[in-house]
C-alpha cells in the first residue's frame, strides 16, 4: 500500500493546503483528497508540481508500506 505524507511535509514547510494549492494548480478539493489517502491515483505532472512548491522529492510524501492484507493485493 502506498500512504501519502503530503501533511507531514506541508507542516515541515509551513505551507496551508490553501496556498499549496494555489502553487500546484489544483483544486484544495483533489488536494484533500490526495492529502488524506483517498485518492486512487495521481498524475505524474501533479506530482512533480507538488515537489516543486514543497521543494522535496517524491520519497518525502509517498511511503510504501507492505500489507498482510491478500484483498489490498487484489483491490490495492
Amino acid at each position: 500500500m502506498i500512504r501519502v505524507d503530503l501533511d507531514v511535509m506541508m507542516a515541515r514547510r509551513k505551507i496551508s493546503l490553501t496556498e499549496l494549492s494555489q502553487k500546484v494548480g489544483i483544486t484544495m478539493a483533489n488536494l484533500s483528497i490526495l492529502k488524506n489517502g483517498r485518492a486512487k491515483a495521481v498524475r505524474m505532472s501533479t506530482l512533480e508540481a507538488i515537489c516543486k512548491a514543497l521543494k522535496c522529492q517524491p520519497g518525502d510524501i509517498l511511503i510504501y508500506e507492505e500489507s498482510d492484507d491478500p484483498q489490498e493485493w487484489v483491490n490495492g
